[in-house]
């Protein structure tokens, strides 16, 4: 079909389908344009333009009513869901037992709060066995500003090594004839690492995902620190930079959803003008924040290091005390 001839009333559409090389439709079948990257123009026609439907998109009407669930499915399946710990105690209560599964959960506060080190704890926790109270899961990170590192990652897994030693000697022999031998250097085989030096870079990654995780379905969290860096320098048109993070974040929600996986996004701060004054507020703009279904914040209270729930669909807003340490995110001293 040519697109000249589709009864389109905007123009800017029919020239937009032929500068993305829609010239004829008549040999692509239904599954090539329901695969294809530039899908979500023939969608946008689909719902804004109906009468351009034909028995040739009759694919359309299935994908959007596929996985249809009733209210109770849903709420058994929040009630089963997963979660990884933080190695925080009171971190993980106010998260409701840790960083949640199929969701995909925003971290951000100034340099130096722990965000990377957030991010590394996590990646080495979800490789805790299920019979530990963990996912027994692998991990990816995207490292976007070269803050990755291999040393920290090593120390927090020899912690989190002896953690679960004593925690084996503590639950008895049971635990102990089931123990599977697991060191220092397991825990950093399992972490999957990339480094992306442009936006272009991560996008590009972020759409090979599917396919690797579909290769490595024990893949059980993807780390992207931080989210912003790459977006923040090479962006002169707000307004493809928001369209291209809209779509990018969409992605990491259907990772999450389709494979059962936590997706964490750290964050950098900027300055932003509310009423007249200056004021920190995360990277990216006020319509990146709808992008995420948790967002958690970092700061600084006192000498102490604090974490508050601002945003999300289940939890409650809270604050919790956390420390960094040697031997990597911890509790509190001043509740220890």
């Amino acid at each position: 079909m040519d697109p000249w001839k589709l009864p389109i009333s905007s123009a800017i559409q029919r020239k937009r389908l032929l500068s993305q090389s829609y010239t004829s439709h008549a040999s692509a079948s239904p599954s090539d344009l329901a695969c294809a990257d530039r899908a979500s123009d023939v969608i946008y026609l689909l719902l804004i333009e109906p009468q351009v439907i034909t028995s040739k998109f009759s694919v359309f009407s299935f994908l959007f009513v596929i996985g249809a669930q009733n209210a109770w499915d849903i709420l058994l399946e929040e009630e089963s869901m997963t979660r990884i710990t933080t190695s925080c105690a009171e971190l993980d209560k106010i998260l409701g037992g840790g960083i949640s599964c199929k969701e995909v959960t925003e971290i951000g506060g100034v340099p130096g709060i722990g965000k990377t080190q957030l991010g590394i704890q996590l990646a080495v926790n979800v490789q805790i066995p299920c019979y530990y109270g963990g996912l027994g899961g692998k991990a990816i990170y995207i490292d976007t500003e070269g803050s990755f590192m291999v040393e920290r990652v090593l120390q927090i897994a020899e912690a989190c090594t002896e953690d679960m030693a004593e925690y084996g000697r503590f639950l008895g022999k049971s635990i102990q004839a089931r123990q599977v031998e697991m060191g220092p250097k397991d825990f950093l085989e399992n972490i999957y690492y990339f480094r992306v030096c442009s936006y272009t870079e991560q996008i590009g990654l972020e759409n090979y995902l599917d396919k690797f995780i579909s290769e490595h379905r024990d893949v059980k969290i993807i780390v992207i620190d931080s989210v912003a860096f790459q977006f923040r320098q090479d962006f002169d048109d707000l307004a493809q930079r928001t369209r291209v993070l809209s779509a990018m974040a969409l992605k990491l929600m259907k990772l999450a959803k389709k494979f059962s996986l936590a997706v964490v996004l750290l964050n950098q701060v900027t300055t932003k003008v509310i009423e007249g004054s200056f004021q920190l507020a995360l990277a990216l703009g006020d319509s990146w924040s709808h992008s995420c279904t948790n967002r958690l914040i970092l700061y600084w209270n006192g000498d102490e290091r604090y974490a508050y729930i601002d945003k999300s669909p289940s939890l409650r807003s809270a604050s919790a005390p956390y420390s960094v340490t040697s031997r990597g995110i911890r509790n509190s001293s001043s509740n220890s």
